[in-house]
């Protein structure tokens, strides 16, 4: 583990094997943390790396009452802070969102992009997946993740889903969701993106969960990037990567392998 400092703020990044580095990026309330199947699977070929968001996981706090930092400028940042050139960046949910919105600044620089849980609204589509949170009390130390799930992970797999919350309700985050901050995504905005992904030349792997209610803005992010790759995993949720790890590091490990990204 480490810690770096960007746009003021004190990151926190765990870090694991050598090779090509491999960065992933948690989602809205998620953590580095969280991603330590990944870990486990990918260090052996790659330098695994993984930093909490600012708000979450054991970074620092932004102000309270002052729009958050935007995610692209962070993850801007962070490349730079640890002389990072040419990544691979795997994201889910906002982690895939930042990712994109990087990758439209840069068509060509990463080695390979791999979005999950995250696309691009069709026409007509349902816009914004959800309202913003609502903040919570006092009295809540642990933060429930059911929507990220099928309803019965909870039940058939405690272990799993307790640690996965135990793993997010860190001070920090329990914090932020006491007194949210707005979200900044400037450079590009969210409505911009389908005029801008088409560009991105960097080899992309799209992965959706068959129950994430975002799979069809995947499809439509597949639509858009010529040459890009879709792979849906049957029976799995928004949190694929972390509920199907297997199937989840399965495609990833064949899509980098095709690509020549691992050493």
């Amino acid at each position: 583990m480490g810690f770096v400092p960007v746009l003021g703020n004190d990151l926190h990044y765990t870090e694991r094997g050598d090779g090509p580095p491999l960065l992933f990026l948690h989602g809205f309330g998620s953590c580095a943390e969280a991603w330590y199947h990944q870990a486990e699977a990918f260090s052996g070929r790659f330098r695994v790396i993984a930093y909490d968001s600012v708000n979450h996981g054991h970074s620092s706090n932004s102000p309270a009452g002052q729009p958050e930092p935007d995610r692209a400028d962070e993850l801007e940042g962070f490349l730079d802070a640890l002389g990072i050139s040419r990544p691979v960046l795997a994201g889910n949910s906002m982690g895939a969102l930042t990712l994109l919105r990087w990758a439209a600044r840069h068509p060509d620089r990463a080695a390979a992009l791999i979005p999950s849980g995250m696309g691009v609204q069709p026409p007509g589509g349902p816009g914004r997946p959800r309202p913003a949170a609502e903040p919570i009390g006092d009295e809540v130390l642990f933060v429930g993740a059911e929507g990220g799930f099928t309803p019965d992970f909870p039940a058939a797999r405690p272990d799993l889903y307790d640690r996965y919350v135990r793993l997010r309700s860190t001070a920090t985050r329990i914090e932020a969701f006491r007194h949210p901050r707005t979200a900044t995504l400037v450079n590009p905005g969210r409505d911009e993106l389908a005029g801008l992904v088409p560009a991105i030349t960097s080899p992309m792997q799209i992965i959706v969960g068959e129950h994430d209610w975002l799979a069809g803005a995947g499809a439509h992010l597949h639509e858009l990037v010529g040459g890009s790759r879709l792979a849906q995993v049957a029976g799995a949720p928004h949190n694929v990567y972390y509920q199907a790890a297997a199937e989840y590091n399965e495609i990833v490990s064949s899509f980098l392998a095709e690509v020549g990204a691992a050493a």
